[in-house]
């Protein structure tokens, strides 16, 4: 797996939520949330300069059939502005399906009410966000090291054990 620090953001129209991980991808941790009609942008880029951000990781609203609707696509066009403000960086989409939810259904367990916790529900649904991005980057890696160790050594590993076949 790639080491560096990444950026998850959930981008809602009054708020971005902002999370990030540690420089090994273990952990998604919930950052703030920026507001979408300020001067959020700027606030990312020094935020990007701090941490020596090797990626932004975007949460792309799919709807539970799966389907891209009109936040998806307003997302996507969000997506091609950061694309242009931030060159050279890797900014990928990745489904958010559930985030809010999860994040809301935490911060209740926790104590919080709605309407104090709205902030927080936008970093915590970014930090998910990138939670699983980051187990989608963990699981590709293990699959190629099982693949060049099949290439290299010749044999197999066993999948539940991790044993030599």
């Amino acid at each position: 797996m790639r080491s560096g620090v990444r950026i998850g953001l959930d981008l809602g129209s009054k708020r971005i939520g902002v999370a990030r991980c540690d420089r090994e991808g273990l952990v998604a941790v919930p950052l703030t949330a920026l507001d979408a009609e300020g001067t959020w942008h700027s606030e990312l880029r020094t935020l990007l300069d701090e941490v020596d951000a090797i990626e932004i990781v975007v949460g792309i609203p799919v709807s539970l059939r799966g389907a891209e609707e009109l936040a998806a696509q307003q997302v996507r066009e969000r997506i091609a502005e950061l694309k242009a403000e931030f060159p050279g960086l890797p900014i990928r989409g990745v489904d958010e399906r559930m985030t809010s939810a999860v994040a809301h259904r935490q911060l209740r367990e926790a104590g919080h009410s709605a309407k104090s916790a709205r902030a927080h529900i936008d970093a915590l649904a970014a930090a998910g966000i990138l939670e699983f991005a980051l187990e989608s980057e963990r699981r590709t890696h293990a699959r190629e090291l099982l693949r060049a160790h099949r290439l290299v050594v010749g044999t197999d590993i066993e999948a539940d054990t991790g044993r030599l076949l």
